[in-house]
């Protein structure tokens, strides 16, 4: 049989193709939802992380030459430690605000997959599993605002 001659096997792409080309009769597959949660997440994270990086070493190109002023960039003193620390060092564009941001991106990125897993469950009815995702995201949830650096 020619190439053009088979018929061409259901693609869940596809489907995710059309609707972002504007076609509304295909549905979203949550699998490729979830995947792209992923992607997306771990690419921001990095992208955040490199950003940070670059910063930092455009402003103290002196990290790069000295191990002294290396030492100061690693030591525990500088790095922000409250979200408010992470979200003012942003703002005035602080290399290692970036970084952290990158990483609390990078913890986040599981936490909203659980939530989508979430509505996804809601969406499809199956009341089982949106008791046992519900009760993962409280626990991820309440671990994070009981937990404590030190």
């Amino acid at each position: 049989m020619s190439e053009a001659l088979k018929p061409e096997p259901d693609r869940p792409e596809a489907s995710v193709t059309a609707l972002r080309d504007g076609e509304a009769s295909s549905p979203l597959h949550p699998e490729v939802l979830i995947s792209d949660l992923l992607r997306y997440g771990v690419a921001a994270s990095l992208a955040l992380v490199t950003l940070g990086m670059v910063v930092t070493f455009f402003r103290h190109p002196d990290y790069l030459v000295s191990s002294e002023a290396l030492q100061r960039l690693t030591s525990p003193h500088p790095v922000p430690h409250t979200l408010r620390d992470v979200l003012t060092g942003a703002l005035a564009a602080r290399g290692q605000a970036f970084v952290m941001t990158g990483l609390l991106v990078m913890m986040a990125v599981p936490v909203m997959r659980v939530a989508l897993s979430l509505l996804i469950f809601r969406q499809q009815k199956d009341r089982l599993y949106v008791g046992i995702t519900s009760a993962v995201l409280a626990m991820l949830v309440l671990s994070f605002l009981l937990g404590a650096a030190h």
